[in-house]
């Protein structure tokens, strides 16, 4: 039995965090989720209506006693406007664990390190469990730790990419000195992507575009879960250590001569 993931003083048997944009309807989000196996729903405050019950909601469909729903600042290019979005969603009574996101550059969506450290000091102090979206730097991913982030959160790839794991040696080095969750976040594009990531040795892994943006996004929600599934638990297993020359998968002691 493999042991839960811990965040932010709650555990959860899922490694799989799944987003809520890009489906054609709340319905089909609703399927998705659920076909993933997922536990930690991440929801962008300001492009996702989760706070005016007057009109359709997404809380409606996805039940907030089932799901922990994870507000994200999408959307902010500023630590000010991200720190007021997660006060937003704190009011609104969606908790206080939140994605951190502020986004550096517009045609990349890579996020401003500096904004993002700044906007975590902050959320940090206002007791705010934070998961941020950063590069795959490991001395960021270090700092994040220190101010006392609740887990970090790499990119594999720019974010709606589907390129896969881009730096697997970086993700190596924030996973070997992270005292901390390590959630790869963004570019993932297929099951294979998302087995390899786990295999590294992440704690888990958030998609939305993997999934939604699928051809049959429910199928690949189904599909995202095992691959989660399998790389943890070949992660888990311990691969044989690569080596450049064959060897006998039979023993050759007592072979007749």
């Amino acid at each position: 039995m493999d042991t839960p993931l811990e965040l932010g003083g709650r555990k959860f048997k899922s490694r799989l965090i799944v987003g809520t944009g890009k489906y054609k309807d709340f319905d089909e989000t609703r399927r998705a989720v659920e076909e993933s196996g997922a536990e930690i729903v991440t929801v962008a405050v300001r492009r996702v209506n989760i706070t005016d019950r007057k009109s359709e909601n997404l809380l409606d469909y996805l039940d907030p006693k089932r799901y922990q729903i994870l507000p994200n600042t999408a959307g902010c290019y500023t630590a000010e406007e991200a720190v007021r979005t997660c006060r937003l969603a704190r009011e609104v009574g969606v908790g206080e664990m939140v994605k951190l996101e502020v986004i550096g550059d517009q045609k990349t969506l890579f996020p401003d390190v500096p904004a993002t450290i700044e906007a975590a000091k902050i959320l940090v102090k206002e007791g705010f469990k934070v998961l941020p979206y950063v590069t795959d730097d490991p001395v960021t991913c270090l700092r994040l730790a220190e101010i006392g982030c609740a887990a970090v959160m790499p990119l594999a790839a720019p974010i709606g990419s589907g390129l896969g794991i881009r730096n697997p040696y970086n993700l190596a080095i924030i996973i070997e000195q992270a005292k901390i969750p390590v959630i790869v976040d963004a570019g993932v594009g297929t099951a294979s992507d998302a087995a390899y990531a786990m295999e590294l040795g992440c704690d888990a892994i958030l998609m939305n575009t993997a999934i939604a943006g699928a051809k049959d996004p429910i199928a690949m929600a189904r599909a995202m879960k095992l691959a989660v599934e399998a790389g943890r638990l070949a992660y888990s297993a311990g691969r044989i250590e690569r080596r450049l020359y064959a060897t006998a998968s039979s023993p050759i002691t007592g072979m007749i001569q």
